[in-house]
């Protein structure tokens, strides 16, 4: 069976190796689309808002990019990771998880994020796996 051939509840598995450090005192859960981590798309949409208090909250947001209001509307379609398991389904976000709250990014190539000012078309793509 191939690795996009799952059924729509399982999760695709992954190693998940130590990638990064993460101190900050709210916590290192996020909210992923199973487009990630159930599809196989790789993120093209992130953002970081306030930290949802009482809960292990880093604020980060991470979608492939082609999810819609209704897609997201329905609970059942996200689900909350450790943000060091986001980095192992998809290294590119590494580098930007340090950003300030209310930062935005967009793919905008095969391994390049931008800041999202609403120009440029975001970058769908699957993950090399």
């Amino acid at each position: 069976m191939g690795l996009f051939n799952k059924k729509k509840d399982e999760f695709i598995k992954i190693k998940d190796e130590k990638l990064i450090d993460w101190n900050e005192p709210n916590g290192e859960g996020c909210v992923v689309s199973d487009r990630i981590t159930k599809e196989g798309f790789k993120v093209g949409y992130m953002y970081r808002e306030k930290p949802t208090d009482g809960n292990p909250d880093s604020g980060w947001r991470f979608m492939a990019g082609n999810e819609d209001e209704e897609y997201m509307n329905n609970s059942n379609n996200h689900h909350i990771f450790a943000i060091n398991t986001i980095c192992n389904y998809d290294k590119d976000i590494i580098p930007y998880l340090k950003s300030e709250i209310g930062s935005t990014y967009i793919r905008t190539d095969n391994n390049k994020f931008e800041i999202d000012d609403g120009s440029k078309p975001i970058y769908v793509d699957k993950q090399n796996r």
